[in-house]
C-alpha cells in the first residue's frame, strides 16, 4: 500500500510539506517553513508527525523557504538521506538556506539584547552549522524530465515550472503501488510560474500522472490586467514627486532580479528618472549571479540583452548593501530613492528596519508586488491597518500604500487552467494545495468545472491512499 499525507501547504501557502510512503521507500516533498499566523509559526517549533530519521530521502520543488526552510531543522532532528533538486535550485540554496540561519541567529540576538523574548535565552529555530550540513545532502538533478531512482521503489522526474530560477513540477513514481500492483505516479506542481514574466521561461506542460497536486494561491482571482510596467513607472515618478522613498519588500530569488530588471528597461526608455536604487540583501546579490550562469532557463529577451554585452540585472545608478553596515549606511542617504529589500512578505529580515522609518512618512510609497500571506506584517499594511507592530514598536502607517498584482510569479486560476489544458489525460484524483482555504477551494471548482476531474482541498494531516 502507498499513501500520500499533508503536513503543509494546505489551509496556507507556507509550510508546504508532502509525505510518500511505498515502494519500499518514505519520500518527503518539499520542507518548509511555517508563516504568518502565530499558530502556524508554532508548528516550525514542534517535532514533526514524522521522524525524520527514518526518511530515505526529500525532493524540492524550488528554493523559496516556505518550501525549503525547514531542512536545516529536519537535519537536525536526525535526517541524513540525500536532498533532490533542479541545479538552478541546488545553486540558490546554498546562498538561501545560510542566510535564513543567520537571520534566525540574528533575530535571536537582537530579541536577547532588547529583552523581547519571554525565552531566556531566546534560541534560532537552526544555525548556519544546520543549514551547511542540509547543504551536504543535496544531489542535484536535471530539470528535463529524466528520471531517477531515489529512494527503494520510487522514481523522479524534475520539469521546468516557470516560477523562479530552478522551479520544477516533480513527477514522482512508485513501483507496486496500487490495488492492481501496477505502480502509481504523482505530480508535485511546485509553485506554477507567470506566464510571460522577464527572465525565466514559461512552466512546460505537465506529464500524465495518477494523482496530482496543484498550486492554489491564485485560485480566487485573476491577475490585475493593468500593465504592471505602466503602474512602477507611475508609482515611482508619482513618488519622486512628493520627494519621497519608494519602498519595495521583495523576494531576494526572484521577484527582486525582475523588479531590478523593470526598473532598468524604464530607465533605458527614459519613462523615469535614474534614481538611486538600492538593493539591500546580500542574498539577492549572490542570486543575481546564480541566474546570470544558468542559462538554461533564461527566457529570449534576457539572453538577448546578454548578446549585447549589457547586464540586464543592473540599473543606471545602483548599490547593493551585503553587510548590516553598508545597510545601515543607506539610512544616512538623502532624497528620493528606490529600497527594494527582504523579506517579501515583512515577516523578517532588514525590509523592517526600513520599514520603521518610511511607513510613517507621508511622501513615501511601500509598493507591494507579490503574494502577502494572512498575518503577516506585509498583509496587514495591504489590508489598511493604521498601525503595525515591528520589533515591539507600533509604527503609524501614513505612506502611500501600492499593489502591482500583475508582478506575481504565481500563476492565477485561469493561468493554472492554460496550464492543465496541456496534461495528456485526466489523473484519477486532483488536490490543490499551497492556498488558503477560499482559494484552495475555488480552484478545485475552476478544475470540476473546466475539465470534469476529481478535485479536493486537503487539510493538514489528511492520508490518501495510492489506490
Amino acid at each position: 500500500m502507498a499513501t500520500l499525507s499533508f503536513w503543509g501547504g494546505v489551509g496556507t501557502v507556507t509550510g508546504s510539506k508532502y509525505l510518500i510512503e511505498g515502494g519500499r521507500g518514505r519520500v518527503l516533498i518539499d520542507c518548509g517553513l511555517f508563516q504568518g499566523f502565530k499558530e502556524l509559526r508554532e508548528r516550525n517549533w514542534q517535532d514533526p508527525p514524522f521522524d525524520p530519521a527514518t526518511l530515505d530521502a526529500v525532493l524540492i520543488t524550488h528554493a523559496h523557504i516556505d518550501h525549503t526552510g525547514y531542512l536545516p531543522r529536519l537535519v537536525a532532528l536526525g535526517f541524513k538521506g540525500p536532498v533532490y533538486c533542479s541545479r538552478g535550485t541546488s545553486e540558490l540554496l546554498k546562498i538561501m538556506l545560510p542566510d535564513s540561519a543567520r537571520l534566525q541567529e540574528e533575530d535571536a540576538a537582537y530579541r536577547n539584547r532588547h529583552n523581547l523574548s519571554r525565552h531566556a535565552p531566546a534560541l534560532p529555530l537552526y544555525t548556519e552549522e544546520d543549514a551547511r550540513d542540509a547543504l551536504n545532502l543535496m544531489r542535484p538533478l536535471p530539470n528535463t524530465g529524466e528520471s531517477a531512482e531515489v529512494a527503494p521503489g520510487i522514481r523522479a522526474g524534475f520539469r521546468i515550472a516557470g516560477h523562479i530560477l530552478g522551479s520544477s513540477l516533480v513527477l514522482v513514481e512508485i513501483e507496486g503501488a496500487g490495488t492492481d500492483g501496477k505502480g502509481r505516479s504523482v505530480l508535485f506542481s511546485g509553485d506554477l510560474g507567470h506566464y510571460d514574466q522577464p527572465i525565466i521561461r514559461d512552466p512546460v506542460a505537465p506529464p500524465a500522472c495518477d494523482y496530482m497536486l496543484v498550486e492554489s494561491t491564485y485560485g480566487d482571482r485573476l491577475h490585475d490586467p493593468a500593465d504592471p510596467k505602466e503602474e512602477l513607472a507611475r508609482i515611482i515618478n508619482e513618488t519622486k514627486e512628493r520627494g519621497g522613498v519608494v519602498l519595495i519588500p521583495a523576494f531576494a530569488i526572484g521577484r527582486t532580479q525582475e523588479m531590478v530588471y523593470l526598473i532598468r528597461e524604464l530607465e533605458d526608455e527614459k519613462r523615469i528618472p535614474v534614481l538611486p536604487v538600492r538593493v539591500d540583501s546580500p542574498m539577492a546579490a549572490a542570486a543575481t549571479q546564480v541566474y546570470s550562469r544558468r542559462t538554461e532557463e533564461q527566457d529570449e529577451d534576457y539572453a538577448s540583452i546578454l548578446r549585447q554585452r549589457r547586464h540586464p540585472l543592473r540599473t543606471h545608478s545602483m548599490i547593493t548593501a551585503s553587510s548590516r553596515e553598508e545597510s545601515k549606511k543607506l539610512n544616512e542617504e538623502r532624497g528620493s530613492r528606490i529600497i527594494i529589500s527582504a523579506s517579501g512578505m515583512m515577516t523578517g529580515g532588514r525590509v523592517l528596519h526600513h520599514a520603521q522609518r518610511y511607513l510613517p512618512d507621508e511622501r513615501s510609497t511601500i509598493i507591494f508586488v507579490g503574494y502577502q500571506a494572512a498575518g503577516t506584517i506585509g498583509r496587514k499594511i495591504l489590508d489598511g491597518a493604521h498601525e503595525v507592530s515591528i520589533f515591539k514598536n507600533m509604527i503609524p502607517v501614513r505612506c502611500h500604500k501600492e499593489r502591482i498584482g500583475g508582478f506575481s510569479a504565481h500563476a492565477d486560476y485561469a493561468e493554472v487552467l492554460r496550464w492543465l489544458e496541456g496534461m495528456p489525460a485526466a489523473p484519477r484524483r486532483s488536490f490543490t494545495t499551497h492556498g488558503e482555504p477560499n482559494a484552495a477551494h475555488a480552484m478545485a471548482g475552476h478544475i470540476k468545472e473546466r475539465f470534469g476531474w476529481r478535485v479536493d482541498a486537503p487539510e493538514y494531516g489528511d492520508v490518501i491512499e495510492l489506490e
